[in-house]
């Protein structure tokens, strides 16, 4: 046992939605003692006390009084919740996990999209639970600037568990750790626990990269796992855009590199404006950063949620730069990053002539591709097949669109 005998976990309070509040006193006798508070008592209140008597149990916890107030928790929340304050008074390895959903059992892919990912509080449950309806890309449960920092020990928990019993709808499933060597806490809530994809913020040095992948190896060798989780380091200082390349590169699963212009401008001393002059070069240098790495260049966040045009605008410059996709910090942002990453009707014209000539060429056996008087090169047409790809994917044309295209003619 550790000396402190009470603790409080979690939210409540006007607002608060779809959480819980804990209060857990280990005492030497009485038995478990529960005083639940619950608008939805009548409906859901056995189910619930059942769950927290679960949880005690599973830790040997024979005598206890429990306050728990609930905002319409769902199970997984619960769990955690009580979890993260036991383990506050009782040493113990081991781990209450409920079982895994099966809509989850899913990987990702090196080149998939990543057009938009959607940051949310990895202590705020009621963003996470329908988050995945929205369709973006990737779900990052943040666990570094988004939570408090005493707060951070119990959001590891939450996430967690909504990494094994929320349903992503089959979005890429992320995790922003903590700063590294902080963030290698981190790891061991997420690697065994469905993670696809972490984020590695203010990343300064491949050496950052390294230790993660060999706590990740470490962690892999215990459970036996051979899930492949991806990594997408932030910049977010003046050095870290300065090693740029090395960071890229530092990896195998290195799959996209992110820029934070938040906190780089301020590492930098200057103001972060509208028309980002300010953060061209940094920009610039990480977009060619990854594509000599072969990896995505991701930019930084648009902070105003209500400046729909204003994003658009954003991302129309992000993608003149050379980036591949967005953060979003509002769902509201995510339609609009993905219209507007998403191949436009000329680019998608172009492509497809491109890949056209390049069929042809193949047919005919000519060594050399063309196009009217120009010469096309491998990376050209390469590029051109993963814009066929990535407009097919999103519905803009049919997977059958050179049929259709012949038929037209």
């Amino acid at each position: 046992m550790k000396l402190n005998k009470t603790v409080s976990i979690g939210n409540k309070g006007k607002g608060v939605r779809s959480d819980c509040f804990v209060s857990l006193e280990i005492t030497e006798d009485g038995g478990i003692q529960i005083e639940l508070v619950s608008k939805v008592k009548a409906l859901y209140g056995k189910s619930i006390l059942l769950l927290i008597e679960e949880v005690l149990n599973f830790f040997g916890i024979k005598h206890a009084k429990v306050a728990f107030e609930d905002s319409g928790a769902l199970p997984f929340l619960i769990a955690a919740r009580m979890e993260a304050a036991i383990k506050l008074l009782v040493e113990t390895d081991k781990n209450f996990l409920l079982p895994m959903l099966p809509q989850n059992n899913y990987q990702t892919t090196k080149e998939q999209n990543r057009y938009s990912r959607l940051y949310l509080p990895g202590n705020s449950s009621s963003l996470m639970i329908n988050a995945g309806i929205h369709t973006p890309d990737g779900i990052i449960l943040d666990l570094e600037d988004a939570v408090a920092p005493d707060k951070k020990y119990e959001a590891s928990f939450v996430v967690r568990n909504a990494l094994r019993n929320l349903d992503f709808y089959g979005c890429e499933r992320m995790v922003r750790i903590n700063q590294v060597p902080r963030g290698l806490d981190d790891l061991e809530f997420i690697v065994p626990h469905n993670v696809n994809l972490i984020l590695i913020p203010k990343c300064e040095k491949a050496a950052q990269i390294h230790l993660v992948n060999k706590k990740i190896e470490e962690i892999n060798a215990r459970y036996t796992l051979y899930n492949s989780i991806w990594l997408m380091p932030i910049i977010e200082s003046a050095l870290g855009v300065m090693n740029a390349m090395e960071i890229a590169s530092a990896a195998e699963n290195v799959v996209a590199m992110a820029i934070g212009l938040e906190d780089y401008t301020a590492d930098i001393g200057i103001k972060r404006t509208a028309e980002a002059t300010e953060s061209f070069f940094a920009r610039s240098t990480i977009v060619n950063a990854c594509r000599a790495a072969g990896i995505q260049a991701i930019d930084s966040v648009f902070s105003d949620v209500a400046d729909m045009e204003g994003l658009k605008q954003n991302v129309l410059k992000s993608k003149a730069l050379g980036f591949d996709g967005m953060g979003c910090i509002h769902p509201r942002q995510i339609r609009v990053v993905h219209d507007n990453f998403a191949p436009d009707a000329s680019e998608i014209e172009k492509a497809k002539k491109i890949v056209k000539a390049f069929i042809e060429a193949k047919e005919k056996g000519l060594g050399v591709v063309s196009l009217g008087t120009k010469m096309i090169d491998a990376p050209v047409v390469k590029r051109a097949e993963k814009t066929i790809e990535v407009a097919v994917s999103l519905g803009k044309i049919s997977k059958n669109w050179r049929e259709e295209d012949n038929e037209k003619i």
